[in-house]
């Protein structure tokens, strides 16, 4: 796990600075990342509280859900990158898939999953897939 700041982000006196997490993509590097979110969040917290206790949870949960997501669907390294906005939190996470991701039908008898890019989808503002030349970028904004 290595982690870069960004020098001269706007915002730097409304937060911490952004932060970009690299990980391999092994399983327990998802809970490397929530980490690092978690990180980020309580230096957040003591710039700028959240608005809404819950928005804290609902970021650790996109975060969760979208590095899940690249370690089983995804060959290879992920990276995340959180940084702060006008009215919240940027969240990108980029994969070595170019695979776009689709929500799948909730089939709660097989266990299965299926819930998670709908619930990208009604936590986040806004929610866009970028290809790239090494897999895809996924960003969200979610409020804060």
């Amino acid at each position: 796990m290595a982690i870069e700041p960004n020098r001269g982000d706007e915002l730097t006196s409304w937060g911490p600075q952004p932060r970009t997490v690299r990980f391999a993509g092994e399983p327990h590097d998802v809970t490397g990342a929530r980490m690092a979110a978690e990180e980020f969040l309580h230096d957040l917290t003591r710039a700028v509280p959240p608005s809404a206790e819950e928005y804290w949870h609902d970021i650790l949960l996109i975060v969760d859900e979208l590095t899940s997501n690249a370690v089983q669907y995804a060959p290879g390294p992920f990276e995340l990158h959180l940084r702060r906005t006008f009215d919240g939190v940027h969240v990108t996470v980029h994969d070595t898939s170019p695979t776009l991701p689709a929500p799948r039908p909730f089939r709660p008898d097989s266990g299965a999953g299926g819930i998670g890019w709908h619930l990208v989808h009604t936590l986040c503002r806004q929610v866009s897939v970028v290809p790239t030349d090494g897999g895809k970028d996924i960003h969200v904004f979610l409020p804060w």
